[in-house]
């Protein structure tokens, strides 16, 4: 299992779409390939744009499939942030 905290990537707000990338590319897509499992550590953050989650997960959703959301837990996530990553979850799954 990875603990990412995100905060030390990221800071107070998660919004940059490229750091994003860059975590799912060389950290999540590793991982999961390893049949690791994942936790996404949002303590510290006070938001989140839905392009920085849609960029950190939607590409993980298509590859892997919705199952792959077993494989990742979101952890001390705000309402602001459950809510976008809510909405980034729906719109892919509704997209199959």
């Amino acid at each position: 299992m990875i603990h990412i905290k995100l905060s030390k990537l990221v800071g107070l707000f998660a919004e940059n779409k490229d750091i994003a990338a860059d975590i799912r590319l060389n950290k999540l897509i590793p991982a999961l390939e390893k049949k690791e499992s994942i936790i996404l550590d949002f303590e510290k953050i006070e938001g989140a744009t839905q392009s920085f989650i849609h960029a950190l997960i939607s590409d993980l959703m298509r590859k892997y499939g919705n199952e792959v959301l077993d494989k990742i837990q979101f952890k001390s996530c705000n309402d602001t942030v459950k809510g976008i990553i809510a909405i980034v979850v729906d719109y892919m799954q509704e997209r199959d």
